[in-house]
């Protein structure tokens, strides 16, 4: 089970533990995302040796791939990919919105048609939370439905009323055991349907809670602000979880909002891409100044690639197409993400917090 414990507050950011089978994870925690029972071209050694707390695994791709019998005869997925840490699992809500046109919602569930080979695939609240219990994950979302932006009222309303149904069928579930279930706020970027459906889920008591259905096409202003106002109405004594967010900038507003927990594919896609991150901003590896630059990628950076390799090396390795490059890269951008949060746990802890995300932002606008 989940069991959070808040340990300090700074303004509205907060710090604490939140207890979970495989291990006890201290917020603010980026995630970093292991659709397909990977975080892409990292090793479990990899992950640890960034920092990483816990990662996030999804349950479409993993019922489409491997399948549930081989997670299941390798003993469940903590074993099958290697990883000792706790795991998060999406329950495939955010392809409710991605495969829009392979997809088809009713009052009960969502049939998928596979993205892999066209055979279709049923999903209900209940399926997707036995498949996440049974591949023994520490923290399940419950099935919801994520609706792209901008949209019409009548669409949000649909979507905050079948998370609500669904969210209820799930409770039903018993949340006994090594499995929690979260629950997922929707409702765009409109108050009044966020307050619904945060009031509704909140009455459930699940032991976490998530802001869900932003970063599909609204602002970033529009993300900030509809995230601290959800924020604002959930338990203070459980876990908040902003969906979707992995940029410097994206974590100081959700941290200074009170959000507890993040994910993002962002700093992996960077990292094979030759997008370096550092708190100074980004910069690409291809560049032509970097091929004869000797400093670390990012010289705040405590990590073991920035430890032992400089610019012009990443850059060698990038433009010679070697597999390395963009695996350094990626640990790279995820242990330096795992380094801010580390660092607003002790900000927050120490009433240091506002110093800190002023700092940070007056960083991000410089150029690099």
């Amino acid at each position: 089970m989940a069991e959070f414990t808040l340990v300090a507050v700074d303004g509205v950011a907060r710090s604490g533990t939140l207890r979970l089978t495989h291990g006890t994870v201290e917020t603010p925690c980026f995630m970093p995302v292991g659709t397909g029972a990977t975080v892409k071209g990292l090793t479990p050694s990899d992950l640890h040796a960034s920092g990483a707390q816990i990662v996030l695994a999804n349950d479409y791709h993993l019922w489409l791939r491997p399948g549930l019998r081989v997670l299941e005869a390798a003993g469940g997925l903590h074993r099958f990919m290697g990883w000792d840490g706790p795991i998060l699992t999406d329950s495939g809500g955010f392809q409710i919105f991605s495969l829009e046109g392979r997809r088809t919602i009713d009052d009960d569930g969502v049939t998928f048609r596979s993205h892999l080979d066209g055979s279709e695939h049923r999903f209900t609240p209940e399926s997707v939370l036995d498949f996440s219990r049974r591949i023994g994950v520490d923290i399940a979302m419950v099935l919801d439905v994520c609706t792209k932006l901008p949209a019409t009222r009548e669409q949000l309303e649909r979507a905050v009323v079948l998370t609500t149904q669904w969210a209820k069928r799930s409770a039903e579930r018993s949340n006994d055991g090594a499995t929690a279930a979260f629950a997922i706020v929707q409702g765009g970027l409109d108050r009044g349907l966020r307050e619904r459906s945060a009031r509704e889920l909140v009455e459930l008591d699940f032991p976490g809670y998530a802001i869900g259905g932003l970063s599909v096409g609204e602002t970033r202003d529009e993300l900030y602000d509809t995230a601290r106002f959800t924020a604002e109405l959930l338990p203070p004594g459980k876990p908040r979880y902003l969906m979707g967010v992995g940029t410097v900038t994206d974590l100081i507003a959700a941290v200074d909002a009170g959000i507890d927990l993040f994910d993002c594919v962002y700093p992996t896609r960077c990292g094979r891409t030759g997008r370096a991150m550092t708190r100074d901003g980004h910069f690409n590896i291809f560049n032509a100044r970097y091929a004869d630059d000797f400093a670390p990628v990012d010289p705040t950076c405590e990590c073991r690639v920035c430890g032992q390799f400089g610019r012009a090396y990443l850059a060698h390795l990038f433009r010679s197409q070697e597999m390395l490059g963009p695996r350094l890269l990626s640990e790279h951008n995820v242990a330096m993400l795992n380094q801010l949060m580390r660092d607003a746990r002790a900000a927050i802890r120490t009433g240091n917090w506002n110093v800190l995300a002023q700092s940070l932002l007056g960083r991000t606008k410089q150029s690099v």
